[in-house]
């Protein structure tokens, strides 16, 4: 039995690459269609992404557009961005929906800056989930008689390297982020 440092490094990364994805979904001060990624639709009897009812647009800085393309949606999908908690508030005209994003104001600057660090700590978790599991296997492997306590030792420090890494670059993501919300 030998621990799959490939496998431990791919799922540490997927950690990272999901942190990634919700970092995008929080607003600065442009307008990004991925803005509404987290948003799902009560349509034809199941939540769907906002992604996979209509089209989204980024016409302006400041502006999203959303084509709705079957308009018996359009009020569910209005329904879903007002509910949805991000501050928006959409112009319905026909099928197309407008956004205008407001200027943030400090407050909401600051509770984005929280959600933020939400994130970063999920992700974190993330990747201690992944050191745990590599440190059971080497105990396994150790308890097993497959490996010495030198190479449990040697070993263990590798996955506590890679757990480190890991965490800094979450945190060195986050920093960025945080300034890119708090510039005015």
């Amino acid at each position: 039995m030998s621990l799959d440092y490939n496998d431990l490094q791919r799922r540490m990364d997927g950690a990272i690459s999901a942190f990634k994805h919700d970092l995008a979904s929080l607003r600065t001060g442009r307008a990004s269609s991925n803005l509404l990624d987290p948003i799902h639709v009560q349509a034809y009897g199941s939540a769907m992404p906002i992604n996979q009812v209509a089209t989204v647009s980024v016409p302006e800085p400041r502006m999203i557009s959303v084509s709705v393309w079957d308009k018996s949606m359009v009020g569910a999908v209005d329904r879903a961005i007002r509910e949805a908690n991000l501050g928006f508030n959409p112009i319905v005209d026909g099928t197309n929906l407008r956004i205008p994003l407001p200027e943030l104001n400090e407050q909401r600057r600051k509770e984005l800056v929280k959600i933020a660090h939400t994130y970063a700590e999920n992700a974190k978790v993330a990747a201690r989930h992944v050191r745990r599991d590599g440190m059971d296997a080497l105990k396994k492997a150790e308890k097993d008689g497959d490996i010495s306590q030198d190479d449990h030792r040697v070993k263990s420090e590798k996955v506590q390297k890679l757990t480190d890494d890991t965490i800094s670059q979450i945190d060195s993501l986050l920093a960025g982020k945080e300034a890119e919300i708090m510039q005015v």
